[in-house]
């Protein structure tokens, strides 16, 4: 057809917006683009809605459940981010718009890729698996809590572990939440109170922050360590849209640190209710099972014997135990009477065989014990004998018969040696028959007798 003599061509609205729709996607395919989230709406369906705006200008944007539902950032306003997108018209408003394919935080791209990284290696591991979690103690006696000191999180947690069950014993492990120091310093709080084993449970939390500030609980260190941990662990890190690799690793991860505390321990109107209701169920199966066995008893009563049939054969039996223990008894007294009469005449026979050689003994004794006295009376004669001499050979008296001489001090002394002699003392010397006192008025040592070459003694 000659375009020139039908004049120029006419669009619809429809197909102008899908030209324009499919000149820009020929233009800018797939780009990257920076700005701030605004607006943001989250559409019951699942698709979320925003604008993307810098200083002088905003787009708007879509992003469809499909590609949401999988991302590890959730949107908020304020948020500056790096979109993945295309570019289109929607053509009922005619709006343009770009369909957005992934979303990072801008200025924060290589840690959340380094995350995402990470969390695949050790998804792929299994250290995320539902089926390696551990349940929580439904009464724990205590609870452990690692954090700061400082945190405001710790305050929150024991506020509401007071207001939920304040029997519960609460154990701090302090630890660094954020730096370079705080991943080392959490393993070793953790390991601490693995060590000590005073709690039932553990609380690892701290309040919000971006993806750098709670990097540390993103340390792969410290991740297999809560994988490994022998108590159960809740995870309370940031807030409900914060996600770190120990919220996927923890037995249980909680949107807040409040909400971790409350999850660990249950309320005490919560715990009295129960116990009311396992009060209630309890007496009413008592009463079941009291009227059960009543009827029991009572089916049993109707079949079993009248009280008259059960104790006929017993009142038989003790009859004839009654005239058995009467014959019994008649007969004892001449039985005891028989008895004693065979023990009488065995005791007679015994003693008359046995007299004779009693006497036959007696004789033998007369006989031997007047020679048996005499030998001992000489025996002892001659020990006395000599035991006299050999204390007469040891008397003082006979070694002074023998030439010895005596000598004691005036104070009654034995004197040893001649130096012990005093020219002012008197000196007593006696032999073997006689005694006598001497006056010392001079001692002169003169040369010994038996010579110089006798060693002292």
């Amino acid at each position: 057809m000659n375009r020139t003599t039908e004049g120029p061509r006419v669009w619809t609205v429809s197909a102008l917006a899908q030209a324009f729709s499919d000149a820009l996607n020929a233009r800018f395919n797939s780009l990257t683009v920076r700005g701030e989230v605004s607006g943001l709406v989250r559409a019951a369906s699942g698709h979320q809605y925003f604008n993307l705006k810098d200083g002088a200008a905003q787009l708007r944007c879509v992003w469809f459940r499909q590609r949401a539902g999988h991302a590890a950032i959730a949107l908020r306003d304020g948020l500056s981010v790096r979109l993945r997108a295309t570019v289109a018209i929607y053509e009922p408003r005619g709006d343009l718009q770009l369909i957005v394919e992934s979303v990072q935080p801008d200025g924060e791209g290589a840690l959340l890729e380094a995350f995402l990284r990470l969390k695949a290696k050790l998804q792929g591991e299994g250290l995320f698996d539902a089926g390696r979690k551990r349940p929580m103690p439904v009464m724990p006696r205590a609870v452990g809590v690692i954090t700061s000191l400082q945190a405001a999180a710790l305050r929150d947690v024991l506020t509401t572990l007071r207001r939920r069950s304040p029997q519960v014993r609460v154990v701090v492990y302090p630890a660094s939440v954020q730096g370079t120091a705080a991943p080392a310093e959490l393993r070793a709080a953790l390991q601490h109170a693995q060590t000590r084993q005073d709690v039932d449970v553990i609380l690892l939390v701290r309040g919000g922050g971006s993806l750098d500030d709670l990097w540390a609980f993103n340390d792969e260190a410290l991740v297999r360590a809560i994988a490994a941990c022998a108590l159960p662990l809740v995870s309370g890190v940031g807030h409900e849209t914060d996600f770190t690799l120990a919220d996927f690793a923890a037995d249980l991860r909680a949107p807040t640190p409040t909400a971790a505390a409350e999850l660990a321990v249950p309320a005490q109107a919560t715990l009295a209710d129960a116990l009311n209701h396992a009060a209630h169920r309890l007496g009413s199966a008592m009463r079941r099972q009291l009227q059960r066995e009543q009827q029991r008893c009572d089916r049993l009563a109707l079949r079993w014997p009248q009280s008259a049939a059960l104790l006929a054969a017993p009142q038989r039996r003790l009859a004839q135990l009654q005239w058995r223990l009467q014959q019994g008894l008649r007969g004892l007294p001449r039985l005891h009477t028989q008895r004693l009469q065979l023990l009488q005449q065995g005791l007679a026979r015994a003693l008359r065989q046995r007299l004779p050689q009693e006497r036959e003994r007696l004789d033998r004794w007369e006989r031997v014990l007047p020679d048996t006295l005499s030998r001992q009376l000489a025996d002892a004669a001659r020990r006395l004998d000599r035991a006299a001499q050999h204390l007469q050979l040891l008397s003082p008296r006979a070694t002074l018969a023998r030439g010895y001489l005596l000598g004691m001090d005036g104070s009654g002394r034995v004197l040893r040696d001649l130096s012990q002699l005093d020219p002012r003392a008197p000196l007593l010397l006696a032999d073997a028959q006689r005694a006598l006192r001497l006056d010392i008025a001079r001692i002169d040592a003169q040369p010994h007798p038996l010579g110089t070459d006798i060693p002292p003694t």
